[in-house]
């Protein structure tokens, strides 16, 4: 596991919520500096969920951006909102203040008439930050557009808000160092009964993936039993008349693949593990084909990823259009066998695994066959394969995001929203912006 505040201790916690305490009691609101560079405005975010550049205080007023980080602050969501002037510098801007901040979460940007957005994508999926900061875009009074974007990016985003946020102070004047002892023993008795609800909440999730893992672990122990008995019945000995280099090459990268994924089956420890089992498994499987191939003279197989409806049978050989049903229309590959199929009428021969329902499709089985899938079919074939489908639809919120990772089988960092992760994060994430692309691309509104 990375370190975080995962990984913090309960006196660790409590002295970062007394910290916190004192900044708000014994100072008040920050003082508006003149000074507005990356590290200033990631300093106030750390403090605050809303910050207003002094230099476009006439966007959003100190009472409308006080109202909007109360909603944020009662959402308990890690939401970021900056509202800067219109000649602010914006190369690398989202990833400079996200470095900077260095707290996993949703950022959105005002600057001058324009907005965009960025997240980490274990908060909220790329193609989320895509649809609302296009749902907005019409929105040119600012007030107007960062309470839309607020009241939308609150019930998709997924993680919890940093323990660094206080409240706000209505006072102006200093506070008595009794007055900040009395907080601050009032945050240490009630961090500790945070600390102790987190850790119930944590355990109770580890019992879930295991439990998840558990029953995937019927699943994948099938296709690797599968897959050493493919090789038995390939019969081929490095010996055998007949056999040249590439022959043997094949099929000892198709006995370390096996070996490959009976290994990391021995050692996972949550679903998500399971996507480098099945990658191996498709490995092993291509070469193999590439084997019988070469044994019977036949053109070598294109690299394809493997039959849609049942990796079992191995590398498809074609793309076929299928429609699940109470779906549209999609090209998904196929096996020979199944194209067959498909092309005289009949049903394909589905995959199907048990459920709490009895028997049903792969993609219909759980959250937890996403990462199975994924090592299978990669992060960018899955969408176009699953949209309509009960796991195509659980692998794009949020909190399919936080249990078994995002991307569609592409699981990384391990920090949930409100995490201290410094610069640890997917830089892909973060990139362009406001027109500078970078990798994030623009989200069609004109930039």
């Amino acid at each position: 596991m990375k370190p975080g505040v995962r990984n913090r201790s309960l006196p660790g916690l409590l002295l970062a919520l007394l910290l916190a305490a004192m900044a708000v009691l014994s100072t008040g609101a920050p003082k508006a500096s003149a000074d507005t560079g990356v590290s200033t405005i990631a300093e106030a975010l750390r403090k605050s969920p809303v910050y207003v550049d002094p230099a476009a205080s006439g966007q959003l007023s100190k009472s409308d951006a006080d109202a909007l980080a109360k909603e944020i602050k009662d959402a308990g969501k890690p939401l970021f909102i900056t509202v800067l002037p219109a000649g602010y510098p914006t190369t690398d801007l989202f990833r400079n203040l996200r470095t900077a901040t260095g707290i996993t979460g949703l950022y959105a940007i005002r600057l001058g008439d324009r907005f965009d957005a960025r997240a980490d994508s274990s908060v909220l999926p790329r193609t989320a930050v895509q649809n609302l900061v296009a749902s907005v875009q019409s929105d040119k009074d600012a007030k107007t557009q960062l309470t839309d974007f607020t009241d939308r990016a609150l019930v998709n985003l997924g993680g919890s808000a940093p323990s660094s946020w206080g409240s706000s102070s209505s006072g102006n004047g200093g506070v008595s160092s009794a007055a900040l002892i009395a907080v601050g023993a009032v945050l240490v008795a009630g961090g500790a009964g945070t600390y102790a609800l987190v850790r119930r909440n944590r355990r109770h999730r580890a019992e879930e993936q295991r439990a998840a893992l558990e029953r995937l672990r019927v699943v994948v122990d099938e296709d690797i039993t599968a897959f050493g008995e493919e090789l038995d019945r390939l019969d081929f000995h490095p010996a055998e008349a007949g056999a040249d280099d590439a022959m043997r090459a094949d099929y000892e990268r198709a006995l370390d693949a096996y070996e490959q994924a009976k290994s990391f089956m021995a050692a996972a420890m949550k679903p998500e593990d399971v996507r480098a089992v099945t990658e191996a498994l498709e490995d092993g499987r291509f070469s193999l084909a590439q084997l019988a191939a070469r044994r019977a003279g036949s053109p070598l197989p294109e690299r394809r990823p493997p039959c849609f409806f049942d990796p079992r049978h191995g590398p498809s050989v074609a793309d076929a259009t299928w429609t699940p049903p109470g779906g549209a229309p999609r090209e998904v590959p196929v096996c020979a066998a199944d194209a067959t199929r498909l092309a005289d009428g009949r049903d394909p021969v589905i995959r199907e695994v048990d459920t709490d329902h009895g028997r049903r499709p792969y993609w219909d089985a759980g959250p937890a066959y996403g990462p199975w899938a994924g090592g299978y079919f990669g992060g960018g074939l899955l969408p176009g394969l699953l949209v309509g489908t009960m796991l195509g639809s659980m692998m794009a919120t949020p909190s399919y995001a936080a249990d078994y990772g995002t991307g569609y089988g592409d699981f990384g960092g391990g920090y949930d929203g409100g995490d201290v992760s410094g610069a640890d994060f997917d830089p892909g994430d973060f990139g362009g912006g406001f027109g500078d692309g970078g990798g994030g691309g623009d989200f069609g509104g004109g930039f």
